[in-house]
């Protein structure tokens, strides 16, 4: 990762800006590569989240240098090689949103539409949350989020932020294949989770980022080698429950936190989703939005 002087990026992250400044020249290339020129500025009158990646300190500038992720001058992670400083971008960056923009109700879920209307994917790590968000967003959905769907506490839509698709291991070929089309990174090895790489937004999604849309669809996904695409019904009682288990913010809003996620349930179809092909998950989606 090669040094060079300190650089501000200001990136639009949906409804934010953060002025990113890097000391890392790979850095601010890659981020060329996944975010279009107008969601990136030389300058801007205003940021909400201002942060930086840094060289690490001391001896750790030259001798296996690393990379350190600040905000608003704190570190709030630990120092990562410096050949792992793009993904700390990307996961710094979601820190900050799930830690400062309370003004929604944020899910750790992937967000995508179709036909105006949301189908949020809560999911562990593992799940195949991720591939499937990825795999679906260049089968005609609309990527809003692959990590923090932001739902919005006057209405209970979602806020697009169509940000870069966190892949990871088998994942990344699996998408290269099933979507030549898509823009990826280099792929980083040994990071805490394994091998991983962005895969850029496709371009509707980017030019729609302003457009929310309510959520219609509750769907918790699982992969499992070899089984077939289906949905199962899951109870709404259920579904309020685990959705409220991935709810990062849920305790902060209390009781109208609690109102929204019910009044969301109400009005959505809820359920599991197991799929082992990507192909067979997309038919099965765009049959579920075809029944809506």
């Amino acid at each position: 990762m090669t040094a060079m002087r300190h650089e501000t990026i200001h990136l639009r992250l949906g409804p934010f800006t953060a002025a990113l400044t890097t000391a890392f020249r790979e850095v601010g290339e890659a981020l060329a590569r996944l975010y279009p020129p107008q969601f990136r500025k030389a300058a801007s009158a205003f940021a909400d989240f201002h942060v930086a990646l840094v060289p690490g300190r001391g001896v750790r500038r030259f001798v296996r240098p690393q990379a350190r992720f600040l905000i608003d001058g704190q570190d709030p992670f630990k120092p990562l090689p410096a050949d792992q400083a793009l993904p700390l971008v990307e996961w710094g960056l979601n820190y900050a949103i799930a830690g400062l923009a309370h003004q929604y109700m944020i899910v750790h879920a992937a967000a995508i539409e179709k036909n105006g209307r949301v189908a949020i994917l809560p999911g562990a790590p593992g799940s195949g949350k991720s591939t499937l968000t990825a795999g679906l967003v260049h089968r005609g959905w609309r990527l809003l989020s692959d990590e923090l769907a932001l739902i919005r506490r006057e209405d209970g839509h979602v806020v697009p932020l169509a940000r870069p698709v966190n892949l990871k291991n088998a994942s990344i070929d699996v998408l290269k294949s099933f979507a030549p089309q898509a823009v990826f990174s280099n792929a980083v090895a040994d990071t805490v989770k394994g091998t991983v790489a962005l895969m850029r937004a496709p371009d509707n999604s980017l030019e729609r980022v302003d457009e929310v849309a309510p959520v219609r669809w509750i769907v918790f996904p699982r992969w499992r080698a070899g089984e077939a695409a289906q949905f199962t019904s899951f109870s709404k009682a259920a579904s309020l429950i685990e959705i409220g288990h991935h709810a990062m913010n849920y305790s902060l809003h209390g009781a109208q936190g609690f109102a929204l996620l019910s009044q969301i349930l109400e009005k959505s179809g809820c359920y599991r989703f197991a799929y082992g092909d990507l192909n067979e998950a997309a038919s099965a989606f765009d049959a579920l939005a075809a029944a809506a």
